[in-house]
């Protein structure tokens, strides 16, 4: 088997071990028995346990900053585009489970610094996505309102994250729904503020 396969074999292994059980409980000969090749293989690839929880990470945060990138292609509006990231978001989470449980268990800090990194890492690119798309349309608008809002928006996509793959009875549209309701009538503030005239946000503070 190509490295290239059978590193994405490792992981995808491990990815279940690792959100079934959690970190500290995996064990490295059951995800080498289970995958079919020594342990020593897979330090040979990965370095250390902690190693492959950061590579399964990293793989999970590269696939969500591609589904959220590419879900607002060629919306018209920032209301669209951001209905549009969240609905790609809540369905990512959905779809990946195990990958996002990786990325929100606070015992991914008891693996080690480098793993607590990716996460935060995770954290960033998304607020930098979120960023580069509220500038799009609102150029005018001041970086350090821009970078709230961002903040803003991934932080409420975490929590709701939570409730939402627990349920079965509400769907990504719904999801993404809900977190409208509760912040476009104050993003909607910074799409006026950019407006001719307007006073920025930052000059409200």
């Amino acid at each position: 088997m190509p490295r290239a396969e059978r590193e994405r074999q490792m992981m995808a292994v491990a990815e279940e071990i690792f959100a079934d059980r959690g970190y500290l409980a995996a064990s490295m000969d059951d995800i080498a028995e289970r995958c079919g090749v020594s342990k020593p293989m897979i330090y040979e690839y990965f370095g250390s346990k902690e190693g492959l929880l950061v590579a399964c990470i990293r793989e999970a945060r590269t696939e969500l900053a591609k589904a959220t990138t590419e879900s607002v292609i060629g919306a018209q509006t920032p209301e669209e585009a951001l209905r549009r990231g969240l609905v790609a978001f809540f369905e990512f989470t959905d779809t990946h489970r195990r990958a996002w449980s990786l990325m929100l268990r606070s015992e991914a800090a008891v693996a080690g610094p480098a793993a607590a990194a990716e996460i935060e890492a995770g954290r960033q690119e998304q607020v930098e996505i979120d960023m580069a798309l509220f500038r799009a349309f609102l150029p005018e608008t001041a970086e350090v309102d821009l970078e709230a809002a961002a903040q803003i928006v991934v932080g409420a996509c975490e929590r709701l994250s939570l409730w939402y793959v627990g349920r079965d009875d509400v769907t990504a549209d719904q999801a993404a729904d809900h977190l409208m309701l509760a912040l476009w009538t104050g993003l909607s503030s910074l799409v006026r503020a950019g407006e001719p005239g307007a006073i920025p946000a930052s000059g409200l503070r």
